[in-house]
């Protein structure tokens, strides 16, 4: 027995919880993780790294517990699009606390 259905259903729901994050908000893997049942933060980097190529998802919206970007190929992209959507790091590499999601 594979449990594919049941992996398909975490990663389901990892996937519909990061298809809700508003434009111009940010959260966290470990917030993902704790509104789709069955996924950890792990869980959630890793239905990120599968997700195809030219996929519409915000992955970009998603960042670490310390609100930093995780490092990660797509960073600087990641910072980027932030900033174009009005999140802007602090000195720190820090989301600020009111751009937080939910």
């Amino acid at each position: 027995m594979s449990g594919g259905s049941m992996q398909a259903s975490w990663r389901e729901r990892v996937l519909t919880v990061i298809a809700e994050i508003p434009p111009g908000r940010v959260t966290t893997y470990g917030r993902i993780a704790a509104m789709a049942e069955g996924a950890s933060p792990r869980l959630v980097a890793r239905a990120l790294r599968d997700l195809p190529e030219g996929h519409e998802l915000p992955w970009y919206r998603i960042i670490t517990a310390s609100r930093r970007l995780a490092d990660h190929p797509g960073a600087a992209e990641q910072r980027e699009r932030l900033a174009a959507e009005g999140v802007l790091l602090d000195a720190r590499g820090r989301a600020p606390v009111e751009r937080m999601w939910p």
